[in-house]
């Protein structure tokens, strides 16, 4: 599993771009949160055995880039939550998933065909 960490809104027009043409997934994490913590734990356990590379996924630390948090809710009209992991296709939000419902195997079964 590779995190590609999300730093810029110029790089999140990027990621939006890129959903055109393979899913992408994003997680916003709270660098403070024990919550957070377990949910990203759980996802680097299970990603590679669920998903493997077919969705690329992005890592975004709430804490230092809340605007660019603020941004991806705008932009693809999700209520803020944290921690939380979003599924993009063709530039829009297809699933959002918050705490302990954060799954691999599920965002693996929401990608659209």
């Amino acid at each position: 599993m590779t995190w590609h960490p999300l730093t810029t809104l110029e790089q999140l027009d990027e990621v939006l771009a890129e959903s055109a043409s393979r899913p992408v997934a994003i997680f916003k994490h709270s660098t403070t949160c024990s919550i957070s913590a377990t949910a990203k734990a759980r996802l680097d356990r299970q990603w590679d055995a669920a998903v493997g590379d077919g969705i690329k996924l992005y890592y975004l630390d709430l804490l230092r880039y809340r605007p660019i948090s603020n941004e991806i809710a705008a932009r693809l009209r999700v209520m803020h939550e944290s921690p939380q992991l979003l599924l993009v296709q063709g530039g829009h939000c297809v699933y959002d998933a918050s705490h302990m419902g954060i799954r691999a195997d599920v965002v693996k079964a929401k990608v659209q065909t």
